[in-house]
């Protein structure tokens, strides 16, 4: 048994200090996607909904570490019970490809040993971050993608489901209105474009450290709404939306997927960390500014050796949230 406390709040930059040595470390950051997160746009009710998810998530990896488990079993975990949540952009609820498909990827990076694996485009994976940590265990690979991903995983007794499991009406309606967007487009009318939100964001990611100090990071997603020819984001991309190295830290992406690829964020954290010695909050910082410069959007969740604990990001609002040693909870969606 453990005592949980929790605190609600709305805002949060990063929780790195001068006076860290003084406060409680972080073992575990969870988020649940970058983009149009505002009040104005957030019923109560959904609200609830998007709080009930992050914090399920938190306590499914905290009751792992505090029961002295691995930093990787409470990553995956966590992320896979926001794969199970509709709500997400990963696993049931993931966005729709342009011809009416969900293609789902996944990455995880275990900082102990720097081992990594990920899936790309499956279609018929239940939890893509355990085929993801299979991949990384039980191959001599580390990234798996469409139908060969999907007979590995059969292969490793992972749960399979059709592909009408993912779908959900929310998301279809969501696909309808790009497609109609799109033929807008085509047509060069003058006919008001509506707004897409799921359009270039929508990720799932968990960062951990374990009571032995070992660092793990996940991260999943459907991708981009109405994406094309099989397009891949930085999700599975060990370096651009995962990485994670005890030496530096674990970090998991959310946003435009491929200005994340070209400007390897994930690594980058922990370069500017290793090679210049920057703290987390700093170097975090700056890539995420890198980022903006470039002309993408997005944030990150990441977790240092000490448990200090960053969430930058430069989109209206991120869903993320964050649980100490001691289990006290902190929920965040937007940035003010």
């Amino acid at each position: 048994m453990f005592v949980l406390s929790i605190v609600i709040a709305y805002s949060c930059n990063n929780a790195e200090g001068s006076a860290s040595e003084q406060r409680e470390k972080y073992v575990l950051v969870v988020h649940g996607g970058a983009g149009t997160i505002t009040r104005q746009n957030m019923t109560p009710e959904r609200e609830a909904q998007y709080r009930s998810g992050l914090e399920a998530a938190l306590l499914a990896g905290y009751q792992i570490i505090q029961d002295g488990g691995d930093a990787l079993d409470a990553v995956e975990a966590a992320v896979r019970i926001l794969e199970d949540d509709s709500l997400f952009n990963a696993g049931k609820g993931a966005v729709f490809t342009n011809d009416g498909r969900n293609e789902l990827d996944a990455s995880i990076m275990y900082g102990k040993n720097r081992m990594a694996g990920s899936v790309a485009g499956v279609t018929i994976i239940k939890n893509p971050i355990t085929a993801a940590r299979a991949v990384m265990e039980k191959s001599e690979h580390v990234m798996l993608a469409g139908r060969g991903a999907e007979l590995f995983a059969m292969a490793q007794n992972i749960d399979t489901v059709p592909p009408s499991y993912f779908r959900t009406e929310p998301r279809w309606r969501g696909l309808q209105r790009s497609l109609r967007n799109d033929s807008l487009r085509m047509q060069n009318q003058t006919a008001v474009i509506t707004p897409d939100p799921d359009r270039k964001f929508g990720t799932v990611g968990c960062v951990a450290r374990d009571k032995n100090g070992n660092l793990a990071a996940g991260t999943s997603t459907g991708g981009m709404n109405n994406k094309k020819y099989g397009r891949i984001g930085d999700a599975p991309i060990i370096g651009a939306g995962t990485f994670a190295d005890n030496n530096t830290v674990a970090v998991s992406c959310t946003g435009w997927g491929e200005f994340y690829i070209r400007n390897v964020v994930a690594y980058d954290v922990s370069a500017l960390m290793e090679y210049k010695n920057m703290p987390l909050s700093d170097a975090a910082s700056a890539v995420i500014k890198k980022v903006g410069d470039a002309g993408g959007n997005g944030g990150l969740i990441a977790l240092d050796k000490n448990g200090n604990m960053a969430m930058p990001f430069n989109t209206e609002g991120m869903y993320r949230g964050a649980i100490t040693e001691s289990g006290k909870m902190e929920i965040y969606f937007y940035k003010d």
